[in-house]
């Protein structure tokens, strides 16, 4: 089938890209820690086409193995972040020297289950630190938008500002980026992360995140379902495509760190809208679609609490960090993709 001048477009730029990374990168052995998980399932596979199978662990807890291309596409193992010794001997195995550490609640199941977010986020970042301090990794741990707060300013959020969350998910998120940063200027350990706005993906389903609705509206959409938003009319987040999700954590672990100011964590975003203007965009190609609010209390709190808009000037100069997808590009995409998973169509 002949591709659009759009999609042809795309998918030259995602090759140019997987070559030069290809080229100008050392060969790596690389864990991800939650390759299961909403991120990670994504960026294994991702990693794998651009490092070779072999060389990339996908790591998981009992009871989240990997299956399909996952498990069949190369060597995986059980890591826990809260046993350091796992990951300590995961690493030596495979001879790592890079980690990407996804493993994280989000921030609706965080507030619900707070020692255990912390637990996992902030208590496991610190063996994977450790490990990495021991073993000469470089370490990439996300953080998020959720590690701004109410008083952070909301329109183009500087990359320096006040961050006072009010959110076990946000006060872990900042920690993340203080500890990331003290494990570099103490030891010297490579520690990079960015804050990752709200993902939209076809791949996974949404997993307790704040900015889910955006991805269950396509769900809907597809489904032809009236979609009941949890986010009030007007509330504006600011989100990004999947793909270009892990373009920005792949690139930022292969930047020059001569250019790297900043190190935990960079701003990125890709585009702003509140749910009524995503609505619009989807309603262009599905008229019959409909939508009605049924406000979330805790996930609107949440919401009003975030940003509207990310200033992403530190990422593009540093290392050159452009999103490939806005809303509508993004909107074409996501309706194709889904309604092939979901109607085969």
């Amino acid at each position: 089938m002949r591709l659009s001048s759009f999609a042809y477009l795309c998918s030259w730029k995602r090759q140019i890209y997987k070559t030069k990374l290809t080229l100008d990168s050392a060969m790596k052995n690389i864990l991800v820690i939650g390759s299961t998980g909403q991120i990670g399932s994504e960026l294994t596979n991702e990693l794998r086409k651009i490092y070779g199978s072999a060389n990339v662990v996908a790591g998981y807890i009992p009871g989240a193995e990997p299956k399909g291309e996952l498990a069949e596409g190369g060597p995986a193992a059980v890591a826990d972040v809260t046993d350091g010794a796992q990951l300590a001997k995961i690493v030596q195995e495979h001879k790592i020297d890079t980690i990407y550490n996804l493993a994280a609640l989000l921030s609706v199941v965080a507030e619900q289950k707070p020692r255990l977010a912390w637990r996992i986020g902030i208590d496991g970042l610190w063996n994977v630190l450790e490990v990495a301090r021991e073993n000469n990794c470089a370490v990439f741990t996300p953080s998020s938008i959720g590690s701004f707060g109410p008083t952070t300013p909301h329109e183009l959020t500087p990359q320096d500002t006040i961050q006072r969350p009010r959110t076990i998910y946000g006060v872990s998120k900042v920690t993340t980026e203080l500890l990331s940063d003290y494990y570099f200027l103490k030891y010297g350990t490579d520690t990079r992360s960015v804050r990752f706005p709200g993902l939209i993906s076809y791949v996974t389903p949404p997993g307790g995140g704040t900015t889910d609705y955006a991805v269950d509206i396509f769900y809907a959409a597809v489904r032809n379902e009236v979609f009941e938003c949890p986010i009030a009319k007007g509330t504006r987040m600011d989100m990004m495509y999947m793909p270009d999700g892990l373009r920005a954590a792949i690139e930022l672990m292969e930047a020059d760190p001569s250019r790297l100011i900043h190190r935990n964590s960079f701003n990125v975003t890709a585009m702003s809208f509140p749910p009524e203007k995503i609505y619009k965009e989807i309603n262009k190609r599905c008229p019959d679609f409909k939508m009605i609010y049924k406000v979330d209390p805790l996930k609107q709190s949440i919401a009003e609490s975030w940003p509207d808009s990310l200033d992403d000037s530190a990422a593009r100069d540093e290392w050159g960090w452009r999103p490939q997808f806005g809303l509508g590009a993004m909107t074409r995409d996501m309706l194709e993709k889904l309604s092939k998973k979901l109607l085969g169509a």
